[in-house]
């Protein structure tokens, strides 16, 4: 099985979405543009969103939260599969797209692909195709610090150890210093 988790990075603009038949995990708003297998969204007012369209599949998000929405599409995110001493590791610390890539991981596939993670900024302001947009930051926001998705993908990778993730990526992307260490992490550029 291959697996991909999509996250909203402006780079995934470059990327055609409608080429992928496999199960897919999106990140918020992504029910927008794109019909994924399942969506995660830890911000209740995306979840509202969400539960407003004609959205129907599985919607992931925090177990507190379960409650506050009265739809059978709404469920429970899972459990973080290991522990540590960081803040990263408090699960109200991980972010849709962590999570997003923790549930395709439990599909258990041989491979996962990773569309729109950015993780940088553009020009130190917010890198998010939704900027703007209802829901989200707006255009002027400041970038956000990646050091939590760094780590958390980090453990991800380390934890599920047999699958092999695949980061695709426009060609002046940097990889972070503490992921060229990945042993199961590919960076696949896309065509220029």
């Amino acid at each position: 099985m291959i697996a991909w988790a999509i996250g909203n990075g402006q780079s995934r603009l470059s990327f055609d979405l409608t080429s992928i038949t496999d199960y897919t995990v999106g990140c918020n708003a992504l029910y927008r543009d794109f019909y994924s297998s399942e969506l995660v969204a830890v911000d209740r007012r995306m979840v509202a969103e969400i539960l407003t369209s004609s959205y129907a599949n599985p919607v992931y998000t925090r177990p507190d939260w379960c409650n506050e929405f009265r739809d059978s599409r709404v469920r429970s995110l899972p459990d973080i599969p290991f522990t540590g001493p960081q803040k990263a590791d408090i699960p109200f610390h991980w972010n849709s797209g962590p999570y997003a890539i923790l549930l395709a991981c439990l599909q258990y596939p041989k491979e996962i692909n990773l569309v729109g993670f950015d993780l940088w900024g553009d020009q130190q302001l917010v890198n998010n195709v939704y900027k703007g947009t209802s829901n989200y930051d707006p255009v002027s926001h400041r970038a956000i610090d990646p050091s939590h998705w760094i780590y958390q993908f980090k453990k991800i990778t380390t934890h599920f150890n047999s699958i092999h993730f695949i980061q695709h990526q426009t060609i002046n992307w940097a990889i972070p210093d503490e992921w060229t260490s990945i042993k199961n992490l590919t960076i696949k550029y896309f065509p220029v």
